[in-house]
Order: C-alpha cells, then sequence, then structure tokens
C-alpha cells in the first residue's frame, strides 16, 4: 500500500473543499494553485467554459509537478447566464433571489494531465432551491459563507437548508464529481484509498 501521507496528486487548485473529496477518497494531494485568466471567452457556452479552464489549469499545474495533475472549474448557470462570484453583499442578494424558488444547472469540468495524455469531463447536476425570504438572504450573507462561493452559495455549508433536492451529483456541487473524477484518476494510474485500490 501507498504511504497514506505520501501525495499521488498535484491538485492545481486553492480550494479546500476539492482537497477534502480527494482526501476523502484516499487521494492525497500536493497543492499547486495556478493563476488563470477565468475571463468568459465571447459566445462560449457554459460546459465549453468549465472544461476549457479545467483543461488549463491541469495543463498549467502539471509544469510544475511530476506527478499526474488535476484541474477543475465549477459554474452556476441560470437561464444560460453563469453566475460567478459575488463581488458584494448586493449582487450575492441578487444572484440568491434569482435562484430562489427555481432550478438551475451546476456545471463542473475535471480534467487530469499524466501518463495517459489530457483527459476530461464535464458533469452537469440540477438544483432545485425552495423560496428564500431577503431577511434569509441578508442572514445568510452575514455569515460569510458566500463570499467566494459560484452563485454566491455552498451547498456543503449553511445554504444546504435552501436546496429542496439535486437531480445529478453532489459531490460535483461541492466542486468535484467523484464518480467520474475517480474513473480519469485510475485511467491516469493513480491509485485510490490510499493505494488500496490500483490502477
Amino acid at each position: 500500500m501507498t504511504d497514506p501521507s505520501s501525495p499521488v496528486l498535484c491538485l492545481a487548485s486553492a480550494s479546500p473543499r476539492r482537497r477534502e473529496l480527494l482526501a476523502s477518497i484516499g487521494v492525497p494531494v500536493v497543492v499547486q494553485p495556478v493563476d488563470l485568466d477565468e475571463a468568459v471567452q465571447h459566445d462560449e457556452g457554459a460546459a465549453d467554459y468549465v472544461r476549457r479552464l479545467a483543461r488549463d489549469k491541469a495543463r498549467a499545474g502539471s509544469r510544475h509537478s511530476t506527478l499526474p495533475t488535476l484541474g477543475s472549474d465549477t459554474a452556476v448557470v441560470l437561464d444560460s447566464e453563469i453566475l460567478g462570484k459575488p463581488r458584494d453583499r448586493e449582487q450575492a442578494a441578487a444572484m440568491l433571489g434569482a435562484l430562489a424558488g427555481r432550478s438551475h444547472e451546476v456545471l463542473t469540468g475535471v480534467a487530469v494531465a499524466g501518463p495517459a495524455g489530457l483527459l476530461d469531463v464535464c458533469v452537469a447536476t440540477r438544483v432545485v432551491m425552495r423560496p428564500i425570504s431577503a431577511y434569509e438572504i441578508a442572514a445568510y450573507w452575514a455569515t460569510g459563507e458566500p463570499v467566494d462561493k459560484a452563485g454566491g452559495y455552498a451547498i456543503q455549508g449553511l445554504a444546504a437548508v435552501f436546496v429542496e433536492r439535486i437531480e445529478g451529483s453532489h459531490s460535483a456541487v461541492v466542486g468535484l464529481p467523484l464518480f467520474e473524477t475517480a474513473a480519469l484518476l485510475t485511467r491516469q494510474g493513480v491509485p485510490l484509498w490510499n493505494g488500496a485500490v490500483s490502477p
């Protein structure tokens, strides 16, 4: 078995949520954040956008590591519009107000650069939110949780009370679809479960 503390993957992201998700399937990582322009390109659809960023992050991170390298990006999409991280309280309130009482899509792109080349996937999950009052939105902002979250909410945090149901991958909404990610890692020779499961 692999030494459980020895990294087997480079994570090209500073996201603690992605690191925790990988740890939950026994994949220790070395974190190598990359700084990329994350602007949406002209006429770029949301799925193409998250896949492009995931691939760019994996490629950029792999330049600094000999390990297989994972890049990922998540977008909250409402009526074909990508909702990024809110700039301020007003924008966060507008985002949550628009999402409340409706369904939206969360798209997560994952790419892994390694011996098998650059492999990637995009996973779509539908999230249905209950109606949310202006008071609840203001109180949620005051917790500080929405500040750096796409769409202004964290499904794994306090905003779980707003989510009526999801159709698809819960872990993808958090930041990394584990079923699909595990398949990509296996194809790249990355062991799961701290080496108990090897390709």
